[in-house]
């Protein structure tokens, strides 16, 4: 006899088809099964009506290494208790705190936390400026003995801010690129304040790169002056490479984002950039950025798919981001409620938005981990 879960009447967003339906979902020993299987079960249900179902959401640009940087804001707290069944932690951790962020942050939560390494040793717990120094920078070596233990590192980060890499440019991006190559794992850039210029950041990159904080408001992003892709920001995405929101304190716009969707048709993710100095404004949550995004034309399927189906292929994931059967049951169940709010960006700029996103219920492998009171 095995235990089921059917979740019925919800409305269910495929983000493979990005079509919604009106069906049921059947979970069995915590996998997704074919509503005809005819396995012996007992069968829970739970009415959904009224509310949308999807596959766990992800969001791939977090910090949660709480106990050892100053960013570090609690998993499930910006996790399952707001629908998010997957976090990616960007770069709080190299090499050298990597097992104890496994120990205290990745093994002591329910939702799952994934991370990106950091190319420094010392990712970002001995301050913010990690790339200034190049002799801090991690060795293939060291990369590799890690990865032989570690299954939970699904990239490299490198922050190319000014801030960062101090007189360094571009070299630890360079050298960011050798591990990549080495290790066969996809690199997460921040961009931000030049130098490095954009220009000489994204020829480094290749298919399956990410470029998170891509729609920032400042200057030298990936739009020129008159509002068009630059031509280093078009050859990347004919590479591969993906453009990630990562919204952040500093690393969102609404004019930047209105530009490039109004102009250019290329997919994209949607990633929070959350920690513990931007939890209440101007982040919120993922369902709070991707409400601001659903108010700027994106439909409810296409910003689903961006923090499921697109993150599952970017992180190569297996288990995550569909609806597969036999895959592992991480739903979110969310509802669409009529609301008037001021919604800010990362560049202060309040946009009233009429409907927002908010969590109902949070499953991680098939259990009820969080249902709104």
């Amino acid at each position: 006899m095995t235990e089921g879960l059917l979740l019925k009447n919800g409305w269910v967003i495929d983000p493979e088809t990005e079509k919604t339906t009106k069906k049921d979902v059947l979970i069995i020993d915590g996998k997704f099964i074919q509503l005809e299987s005819d396995k012996t079960s007992t069968v829970m249900e739970l009415d959904v009506t009224g509310c949308y179902v999807a596959p766990g959401f992800i969001d791939m640009h977090v910090h949660v290494f709480e106990t050892e940087t100053t960013l570090g804001i609690n998993p499930d707290l910006v996790g399952i208790n707001q629908g998010v069944t997957t976090i990616v932690d960007a770069g709080s951790s190299g090499v050298n705190d990597f097992p104890t962020f496994k120990t205290k942050i990745i093994d002591q939560n329910q939702t799952e936390v994934l991370a990106f390494l950091n190319i420094s040793r010392n990712g970002l717990c001995s301050g913010l400026s990690e790339l200034a120094n190049m002799k801090d920078l991690m060795t293939g070596d060291e990369l590799q003995e890690l990865l032989k233990t570690q299954t939970d590192i699904v990239g490299l980060k490198a922050r190319m801010s000014n801030s960062v890499v101090k007189d360094n440019g571009v070299k630890p991006l360079e050298y960011a690129r050798t591990l990549a190559d080495l290790s066969q794992l996809p690199i997460m850039v921040h961009i931000g304040n030049a130098p490095p210029e954009l220009i000489e950041i994204l020829p480094l990159l290749q298919k399956e790169d990410i470029v998170t904080h891509a729609f920032h408001g400042k200057k030298g992003g990936i739009l020129s002056n008159e509002g068009k892709l630059i031509d280093a920001a078009h050859d990347a995405i004919k590479r591969g490479v993906l453009f990630d929101v990562g919204h952040g304190t500093s690393s969102f716009s609404f004019q930047t984002m209105k530009t490039y969707k109004k102009n250019y048709p290329y997919p994209f993710t949607t990633s929070t950039d959350i920690y513990l100095g931007n939890y209440d404004k101007p982040v919120g949550s993922l369902m709070t950025t991707m409400s601001k995004l659903l108010a700027l034309g994106y439909s409810l399927e296409e910003l689903v798919a961006s923090v499921t189906a697109r993150p599952k292929k970017a992180l190569r994931l297996s288990e995550q981001g569909c609806f597969t059967p036999g895959t592992r049951a991480d739903v979110t169940i969310f509802k669409l409620i009529d609301k008037r709010e001021i919604l800010i960006d990362s560049q202060g700029e309040g946009m009233e938005v009429s409907k927002m996103l908010v969590p109902h219920i949070t499953i991680r492998q098939g259990r009820v981990v969080y249902k709104a009171k």
